[in-house]
């Protein structure tokens, strides 16, 4: 014996203009990580570093420099995904808003970047604004969740 529990709502999304800035961002978003990974393929060069090795052996006398650059990339490639979900989330009902928290994000991680790749992980700390960016596409993200459920 089956049961009915109802018909489910459909909802109807429709794309907006703003929508193509969220793709945007989105597709920015592969530009910076590519941009870091090329600097890290500089860096491999410069500084010696074989692959498959992730990191510099404490060996090379330029590890820290190199670990570094790496560690930046690689901190990016760890956050994407959460970066893309929230992205992806958020700019379904809030496209304008996401997109903006978004570019934010991005703009932080090149700082990031940047800061780190100096050899002193500290200066990555100036990059710290790009929560506010991410927090807001979360924020987007749980809201948009929040009306579809509630639909």
């Amino acid at each position: 014996m089956s049961r009915n529990f109802g018909s489910p709502k459909l909802l109807t999304i429709v794309l907006s203009r703003e929508h193509g800035y969220a793709a945007g961002v989105a597709l920015s978003s592969w530009v910076v990580l590519q941009y870091m990974g090329i600097n890290v393929m500089k860096a491999r060069k410069r500084y010696n570093v074989e692959y498959p090795a992730l990191y510099a052996p404490d060996t090379n006398r330029h590890a820290n420099i190199f670990n570094c650059i790496q560690r930046g990339h690689q901190n990016t490639l760890e956050t994407y995904p959460q970066f893309l979900l929230m992205l992806g989330l958020g700019s379904i009902q809030y496209p304008l808003i996401s997109s903006i928290g978004g570019a934010i994000w991005l703009i932080s991680r090149i700082v990031y970047f940047h800061g780190y790749a100096t050899g002193q992980p500290e200066k990555r700390q100036y990059s710290a604004f790009g929560y506010v960016g991410f927090f807001t596409m979360m924020g987007c993200a749980i809201r948009t969740i929040y009306n579809l459920v509630r639909a």
